[in-house]
């Protein structure tokens, strides 16, 4: 009989530590006493049929040729099997990602050439290219947060393990203030989890004008010009962008506001009169001034409309401004007015049963809205704010208290005659 022959052998490569199972293909291999890998023997080895055999490979370096013995001799094919180094990993870019996977990742390392697998945490890799013997490019699996083993197999074993660290996305779980102006330039305070990191903040899909991280739980952020509404704010990290629609995570950028009308225009210096503001974007109003100074208090009736009682102020023009988290309106000017005072009447008696044309002299008179002699109102003319004529009403004889009315009160009264006409 004639010796045996080798003709394959499947697989050709494996690792120097040996453990490779390989099939051996030829002919002539019943009774076979030894299989050999270069001069080691096989680790063990199957006769499977005269054409076949199964052997372990044992440790070894390079390539070297596979052989077959039996008791008609050793083969003299040259078939080899090639020992090659396992694959070392040294770096990975980057080292982390977000948990819902995904992520681009560059492994560099030796002897990456054939890689038959690439492993996150025990999940293969969604793909992976080989670039080169020293570099794969591979696209993360999704994993549950924490650290998670980076390995690459090749014919030739299993890599040394590097660490990807799975990060969650962050979260936007409130905001302090919750609203501002749409001119932007609000500080808020952003608090949710996962914020370490970040690299961008947004409100509306606007990058905020700055923001710092403080901790990760932590963003202080200044908001971007924005339109009047409510817009999501998110945070972006390596990791990914939290969730836009969550109700906490919305601010509301507001309308500067605007006044068009003060009603009355003008009031006492004493302050306590109730005056209606009008105007467009007054809702969430927190003060409202005038002059500078705080009304004595105000109500906000709708968007449109703000009722405010005047605080004491002295006499002359003072500006009207309402605040909102939109800002600070235009002003508008409002009077106040010092309280009418009389001095003197001329003539300041007359006859009962007919009216008389009587001069009042005094003070801040100008604005007079009512001439009173008694309870009864008189006709009258302002003639300058230190004189007024007025015809007096008839009534019964006797004194009566005569006072002038302005929008900032009526005057203290000085005292008309009503003289009764002789009997005869």
């Amino acid at each position: 009989m004639a010796a045996p022959v080798v003709s394959s052998v499947s697989p050709s490569q494996g690792p120097a530590s040996g453990g490779t199972t390989v099939l051996v293909t030829g002919s002539g291999f019943t009774g076979a006493l030894a299989v050999r890998f270069g001069v080691k023997n096989a680790t063990s080895f199957t006769v499977d049929s005269s054409t076949q055999i199964t052997a372990v490979a044992p440790s070894g370096t390079g390539a070297v040729n596979v052989t077959a013995t039996t008791s008609q001799g050793t083969s003299s094919q040259q078939v080899t099997f090639t020992y090659v180094t396992a694959p070392t990993l040294t770096g990975l870019t980057p080292s982390q990602g977000p948990s819902t996977g995904g992520t681009t990742v560059t492994l560099t390392g030796t002897n990456l050439t054939g890689a038959t697998a690439v492993s996150f945490g025990g999940t293969p890799a969604t793909s992976f290219t080989v670039n080169s013997a020293t570099q794969i490019t591979a696209v993360t699996p999704p994993n549950a947060p924490g650290a998670a083993p980076v390995t690459v197999t090749t014919p030739s074993g299993t890599s040394n393990a590097l660490t990807f660290t799975y990060v969650a996305a962050p979260s936007v779980t409130g905001l302090t203030p919750s609203q501002g102006p749409s001119t932007g330039g609000t500080t808020v305070t952003l608090t949710g989890t996962n914020l370490t990191g970040a690299t961008a903040v947004s409100f509306g899909g606007t990058p905020a004008t700055s923001f710092t991280v403080n901790s990760a739980t932590q963003i202080t952020a200044v908001t971007p010009p924005n339109a009047s509404g409510a817009a999501p704010v998110t945070v972006t990290t390596p990791s990914g962008t939290s969730n836009p629609n969550v109700p906490q995570a919305y601010f509301y950028y507001a309308a500067r506001p605007a006044l068009t009308a003060v009603v009355p225009p003008s009031g006492s210096t004493a302050g306590g009169t109730a005056v209606t503001l009008t105007g467009s974007d007054l809702l969430n109003a927190t003060a409202v001034r005038f002059d500078g100074a705080a009304a004595l208090s105000f109500t906000v009736d709708s968007a449109t409309q703000i009722t405010a009682v005047t605080p004491p102020h002295s006499a002359g023009i003072a500006p009207v401004t309402v605040t909102t988290p939109g800002g600070t309106s235009g002003p508008l000017c409002y009077v106040y007015l010092a309280p009418p005072t009389l001095s003197s009447l001329a003539p300041d008696h007359g006859p009962a049963n007919s009216v008389t044309v009587v001069t009042l002299t005094g003070t801040n008179l100008a604005t007079a809205t009512d001439v009173q002699f008694g309870t009864a109102s008189a006709s009258f003319t302002v003639v300058s704010p230190t004189q007024i004529t007025a015809v007096t009403p008839t009534g019964s004889a006797g004194p009566v208290a005569v006072r002038v009315t302005t929008p900032a009160g009526p005057s203290s009264p000085v005292t008309y005659t009503r003289i009764a006409a002789p009997v005869i």
